[in-house]
């Protein structure tokens, strides 16, 4: 009797072999896709595409040929000369326009502002009235300061006569001399209360003139802060209107404390340091000025010190609290060799470029660096002008490598053209197999290479000539093949 252990299957054994048939499946699968990839990456090029200069197998461009990128490509690179040129040494630095003087116009007495004579933004001249206060209070304080004048200069003349009177009856011995210099005394108080009373009336000869608001410095006009009608007074914080002086105007800025030597040694000469204004793009000049003066101290949080430089500002292009950028030319180096930016690169060992030979090779040059401009830096050794350098494709470059310009003409190109024109090449598939050597084909040839039009080959077939399918004719139906076939016997 079979026990029931022995009728059951065991669960493990189909999972096991579905789990085996996969792991086959996979590895299988995975064979497959390398093949693939190794057939698609050493697959060999299509017919055709190996000529020279096509970038095939067998051309300089392909990867088994000489200049192929696994045997070194010929790189095409931008190549510029390194030429003598004037090269000024300036420094740049973002800087802020400031006013020459700023002055916040106010009343110096207190009164009803009766009249505005300004416009918001004009250019005022100094000494120009710019409102009127009311100055009746002032005229009848002038008057009133007149008349106590008056009053008082009249009792010292009358005091004056008095002391000739009595000196004259002293010398006569008819008046105590104590009455004489009573007399005098009141004379000299008089002639103080005259002199305070003269004072007292320019005080109010002044204040009526302080009546007319006066610019007391050219400049433009700011927006005007009272209107006509209100009760102004000296101790007004916003004044009547602030004026700015823009004809000449300064620019602030920092210098970096390593190049103030530099600054100061040419200012102590006597040197006029050309300064120039440009936008916020330093594409436009706003305007030209000099340098002014250096502070006397070093900022500690950032190590460098405040410059200004002054500008005439004629055109009116800068403006107060205007961001500039500063360009301060320090000195000028004659006939220095100067490249393009790019053509200076840096490694491990320093600074260097890629020279262009005669051969079109290129060399590594380790150079020094000079000063430097926008577009433009200075070999200061390592160069002569006239040598060529690379400025683009550098990245790709080893030492020897050839490269190709931009300009140069590929080898094969006219072949090329004459192909893609529907002209002759210099192939041997226009040529029939029999004709290969023959006389016939070196003259289609050389026809072909000289760009001639070209003619039929009549291939050779046992001294007899016929019609090859290889020039493009069709045999007409019922004719004999173009080919030496030799009937059988008995037919």
């Amino acid at each position: 009797m079979t026990s029931p252990a022995a009728l059951t299957t065991p669960p493990n054994k189909p999972r096991r072999r579905i789990r085996i048939l996969g792991t086959i499946i996979a590895l299988i699968a995975m064979l497959a896709l390398g093949s693939l990839a190794w057939y698609l990456t050493h697959r060999p090029a299509a017919p055709g595409a190996g000529g020279p200069g096509m970038g095939g197998p067998g051309g300089p461009g392909g990867p088994g040929g000489p200049g192929g990128r696994r045997g070194g490509m010929a790189t095409t690179v931008g190549v510029a000369t390194a030429e003598e040129a004037t090269l000024p040494v300036t420094l740049d630095a973002l800087g802020t326009v400031t006013a020459a003087a700023t002055t916040t116009v106010r009343p110096q007495v207190s009164g009803i502002l009766q009249k505005v004579l300004f416009k918001e933004g004009q250019l005022v001249k100094a000494g120009q009235v710019l409102a009127q206060i009311d100055p009746r209070q002032f005229e009848m304080a002038l008057l009133q300061a007149t008349g106590q004048r008056q009053r008082d200069e009249a009792q010292l003349e009358n005091a004056r006569l008095t002391l000739e009177r009595y000196r004259t009856l002293l010398s006569q011995d008819s008046i105590a001399r104590q009455d004489v210099d009573t007399q005098a005394a009141l004379v000299k108080q008089l002639e103080g209360t005259v002199m305070t009373d003269r004072a007292a009336e320019g005080t109010a000869r002044l204040n009526l003139g302080y009546t007319k608001v006066v610019a007391p410095i050219s400049g433009r006009v700011g927006l005007r802060v009272v209107d006509v009608g209100n009760l102004v007074s000296a101790s007004d914080a916003n004044g009547i209107a602030v004026i700015t002086q823009q004809s000449p105007i300064d620019v602030e800025f920092a210098v970096p404390q390593d190049r103030v030597p530099d600054i100061m040694s040419r200012a102590s000469t006597g040197a006029a340091l050309a300064a120039q204004a440009y936008d916020r793009t330093r594409t436009d000049v706003l305007a030209t000025g000099r340098f002014a003066a250096l502070d006397n101290q070093v900022d500690t949080q950032t190590g460098t010190v405040m410059a200004k430089a002054r500008f005439d500002n004629d055109k009116m292009t800068l403006f107060p609290s205007q961001f500039v950028n500063v360009r301060l030319e320090m000195r000028t180096i004659q006939d220095a060799v100067v490249v393009p930016v790019t053509a200076l690169r840096h490694g491990t060992d320093g600074d260097f470029v890629w020279v262009l030979n005669q051969d079109r090779t290129v060399s590594l040059r380790p150079v020094k660096r000079g000063q430097a401009t926008v577009d433009k830096v200075q070999i200061a050794s390592g160069l002569k002008a006239g040598e060529k350098v690379i400025t683009e494709g550098a990245d790709r470059l080893t030492d020897g490598a050839k490269v190709t310009l931009p300009g140069d003409k590929p080898r094969g190109q006219g072949r090329r053209q004459g192909s893609a024109q529907g002209g002759p090449t210099a192939s041997t598939a226009d040529v029939a197999p029999g004709a290969v050597g023959s006389d016939a084909a070196k003259m289609r040839r050389h026809r072909a290479e000289q760009g001639e039009a070209p003619q039929r080959a009549m291939p050779e077939t046992g001294g007899r000539s016929a019609p090859s399918a290889a020039d493009g004719t069709n045999t007409a139906p019922g004719t004999a093949p173009a080919h030496n076939e030799r009937p059988a016997a008995g037919k």
